[in-house]
């Protein structure tokens, strides 16, 4: 059994987002050689690899940041090319990258909306562009509540918020205009203990609330912890795609790092 057999052996039934034979060189260098995908609706998928394995620019590919030199993605089963991440935006799909790109001195509620602020109905809104600052709020207070976000005021500027909470006001606003997919790339990382395992729980209400989860990390405990599937990405391939219930940690970071061959190791033959 190969390695690419290893990874398309899951059903097919439920698959929400693909990607088939990726493809993105930069000059000599091929960060993406040929890579397939495959999320299934309702599930968090962790994509991990070893620096330089393609990762980036998968989701790169994914979010609209970067164009594909080859290859096709497919959301519900229908093929899409996005120019840019504002096409991905168009069909539902949200990304928070490390740097969060939230605005500090902005209150919660103007981050949710930054971007896409809501204007007031009638002549107001249509001619005179003033914002709805009441909807605005009520609405981020929604977001906030359904993912169990604790704060004090949506009012409160974002640059008075702990770690895990401003990473908590990035994942509401992707999951206020996310149709299909949210993206998450490292949402743990310069986290502590008890604001990390905040973030995971706010990842799986994001989840439970009918949204499948791109999740790229390089924590292997938080990895296998939340992931109900892992994306093993290796030299722009991706290699096997493992159930972290049915292998160890060490095999997985071996298969990652190339010292073990996924058709090597029994437990993947049923994964």
């Amino acid at each position: 059994m190969t390695a690419h057999k290893l990874a398309i052996d899951f059903p097919a039934a439920g698959l929400v987002f693909q990607a088939r034979g990726l493809v993105k060189r930069y000059g000599g260098v091929t960060a993406l050689d040929g890579t397939d995908f495959d999320l299934r609706a309702g599930e968090i998928l962790a994509v991990i690899g070893d620096n330089g394995a393609g990762k980036s620019s998968l989701i790169k590919a994914l979010s609209g940041a970067v164009i594909p030199d080859e290859g096709q993605l497919m959301l519900d089963g229908k093929s899409v090319h996005f120019k840019s991440p504002i096409d991905a935006r168009k069909h539902g799909i949200e990304a928070v990258y490390q740097d969060l790109a939230v605005a500090p001195a902005m209150t919660i509620a103007e981050n949710l909306f930054l971007g896409r602020e809501l204007l007031r109905p009638g002549m107001l809104g249509k001619w005179l562009r003033i914002i709805d600052k009441k909807r605005m709020l009520a609405e981020a207070a929604g977001h906030m509540q359904d993912l169990k976000i604790g704060i004090r005021s949506m009012t409160q500027a974002v640059g008075t918020l702990s770690g895990g909470q401003r990473q908590g006001v990035a994942v509401a606003r992707s999951t206020a205009f996310a149709k299909h997919v949210v993206i998450l790339d490292e949402p743990t990382a310069a986290l502590g203990v008890k604001e990390g395992n905040m973030v995971l729980e706010l990842i799986r209400n994001v989840r439970d609330r009918g949204l499948p989860v791109i999740l790229i990390s390089h924590n292997m405990p938080h990895v296998f912890e939340i992931a109900d599937r892992i994306h093993i990405q290796r030299l722009g391939k991706r290699v096997a795609v493992v159930n972290p219930k049915e292998i160890s940690m060490s095999d997985t970071v071996a298969v990652m790092t190339g010292a073990k061959n996924p058709q090597d190791l029994p437990e993947l033959a049923h994964a």
